[in-house]
Formats: C-alpha cells, structure tokens, sequence
C-alpha cells in the first residue's frame, strides 16, 4: 500500500512540475487546482520538499532541477528580505536548501541554509529566552508571543550548531523548546496553540489560539507540531524530557482520533455531521508518531500502541482522503486550514502533501524528511 501511494504521489509531482512553473502552490480552494503564489508565504518549502523526496525515490533528473529552481527563489528571497518577520524560517529553508545540501553536499546550499539560521536568530529575544512567533521585536502583543508551531523551526538552528559548532544556535532553541515545554504543553499533554509573556517582567500572561476553536482547546495540527517538533528537538538533544514531551503529546492524541484515525480541525470542537477534518494535522502527527517509535526500546509499552495508531491513520489517509478525481492536484484531501475565518477549510494543503509523503518515505524505508543530518 505504501510504496503504491508513494508511486502515485510522484507521478502527480511530475505533472504538477508543468502546471506550477516557478509558482508555488498552496492550498485548492475549493477546487481540484492548487493556488499558485510566488514566494512570499510559510509555505513555500514544502513543495520543494516533496521535489527532493520524489528526486530521492526516483532518480528522476526533472524533480531535481526544479527543486533546485526552487532553492534559487529560496536565496533571492533571503537576499531581498521577502516576509521573513516570521518564525517560520526553518518550515522555509530546511526542505529547500538544507535539503539540498542533505541530498548533494552543494556548499552554496550549506551556507544560504546558515544564512537562513541567522535570520531566524534575530527572532531569539535572549531576555525573555524565547524566539518571538511574529512581528515586530517589541510589538505590544505578539512581542511576548510564542507559538507551538515553532518547535519545527528548531531543527535549523540544532542543525547550524552541528555544522558551525557555534553554541548561540543550540542554546537558543533549547531554552525555547524548555519554555514551549512549560507554556505551551499542558499536564494533560494537551497544549495551547500559542502563550504570551510580559515583554517587561518576562512573566507569563496565559495561552491563547489563533487557529483553534478556542483559547483553551486543543488544536490538532498544533498538537500534531508538538509531537512531532519534540521528538526532533529529542534526536538532536538526546534531552529525556524532550522524548518525554513528544511521548505525552503523541498519547493524547491518539487518545483522541476519531474511528477512522483522521483527526478533526481541534479535539474541543463539537463533533456532527459537518465538523471539518484536518488531514494535515494527522501527516504531520504520522511522521511524529514514526520518529518516537524508532527511539524506544523494543519492551517500551508505548511502542505497539504509537505503532498502531501511525498505521492505522496512514491506512485511512491512503485509502479513504486520496482523491478520486485525477484532475485533483493535491495528495490527501480534507484538510482545514482556519476553520474560524473560513479559510480553506475542506480543501488539499501543500504541508499536508508534504508530510504525508514524507510518512510513506518513512514507512517504506526511505528518507525521513531533512530536518536532521
């Protein structure tokens, strides 16, 4: 099942190389086709991540010249400073020109993806010892604003640190995976989808939401962030307490999948027939889930149970979210972007694409993404 979906995966990549040009694509927006945008969003690395892993399983020379297409966008974006006041950096440079370097020891490469380690520094404000999510340093609200999904931006400042042995980088994203840790994940192992501090005391203000459905819910693809950003903190660090942050939040997730092992937009959102799926979030927990499972011990009693709950969401992402309709140009379908504001909110999701084939890379024993090496 999972090499024939990742098959299928690829031969749609390789039309969609024609149909995209030097765009990227976003989200479907109510239809089969994907919104092309130039590179000026959050999410424009992932389309190049899924060039690279379709280069890696193939061979074929076609996704590897346009992912390199795409890294040259990457270095004139960073030269030109486009919507880089942002914490997603890392979501950014490590699936394009990390990438690169991790599949062709390009140093151009190695050194544009420094650069982008850099960029993401000047977001470290060390007085409150947390990388600030938007804006502004000093704006009123989000100067204090920290937010779950940031802990997939980590691994480009743990990578600059193996690379450069320079320790600003591993220090800053320990501290903010430790503040993450105390803020943002709850007893439960549940978490807030962002926290804000006092800009003056540094003292903490309370958790707040942006995509959830509220204040103390539980949104899922910030879960599935947490999961999945603590376990690759973990591989970096060899920290226990960051294996054991990832351990808890995978737990409450899978606690909570509904029968068919797809999650719902947030775990708090009243279930009837219309609450939307958020596809994206379970890819993106699969491969969080298949990160904690490689790191425990064959007796662990978690293992079985993580083990169970990856497949059984792969499963049903292959079999019941792929599309039907051949002119769809997304991977899964269903995906919710911002339930709230009505943005996308049943449609396919470029980072559900990307995760979602980084999970079949996975589990047919391929690359596991290029957030580590």
């Amino acid at each position: 099942m999972w090499d024939k979906a990742m098959e299928q995966a690829a031969d749609k990549t390789k039309r969609n190389i024609g149909r995209f040009g030097d765009r990227f694509p976003q989200v479907t927006d109510g239809g089969p086709a994907y919104r092309l945008i130039p590179n000026d969003d959050w999410i424009n690395g992932f389309w190049t991540g899924i060039l690279w892993l379709c280069y890696e399983r193939t061979g074929d020379e076609a996704f590897r010249l346009a992912a390199r297409r795409a890294v040259e966008s990457f270095r004139e974006r960073l030269e030109r400073n486009v919507v880089m006041d942002h914490h997603d950096i890392g979501f950014l440079y490590s699936l394009s020109s990390k990438a690169q370097w991790i599949v062709e020891k390009d140093e151009n490469a190695r050194q544009l993806t420094l650069r982008a380690a850099d960029a993401l520094m000047k977001r470290w404000r060390p007085r409150l010892g947390l990388i600030q999510a938007w804006g502004k340093e000093g704006e009123p609200v989000n100067g204090g604003r920290i937010i779950i999904d940031c802990m997939m931006n980590l691994p480009l400042l743990y990578w600059a640190h193996m690379q450069t042995g320079d320790r600003r980088y591993l220090e800053a994203a320990s501290a903010h995976a430790d503040k993450s840790r105390r803020f943002l994940v709850r007893g439960d192992g549940s978490s807030y989808h962002t926290f804000i501090f006092d800009q003056e005391t540094g003292d903490a203000v309370g958790g707040a939401t942006h995509q959830g459905y509220r204040n103390g819910s539980t949104w899922t693809r910030g879960q599935a962030w947490g999961i999945y950003g603590f376990a690759l903190s973990y591989r970096y660090t060899g920290r226990p307490e960051d294996l054991d942050t990832a351990r808890r939040m995978a737990k409450h997730f899978v606690r909570r999948l509904p029968e068919d092992g797809v999650v719902y937009w947030d775990f708090d959102a009243p279930v009837g027939p219309d609450t939307k799926r958020d596809s994206s979030a379970s890819a993106i927990a699969a491969c969080g889930l298949h990160e904690i499972v490689g790191h425990l011990p064959a007796d662990d009693p978690d293992r079985a149970l993580l083990q169970e709950a990856l497949e059984r969401s792969m499963r049903s992402l292959v079999r019941d979210y792929t599309p039907r309709d051949p002119a769809v140009q997304g991977f899964i379908e269903h995906g919710a972007y911002g339930v709230l504001g009505g943005a996308s909110v049943d449609d396919c999701l470029i980072w559900g694409d990307y995760f979602y084939l980084e999970a079949l890379s996975r589990l047919t024993g391929g690359r596991k993404g290029y957030w580590y090496e």
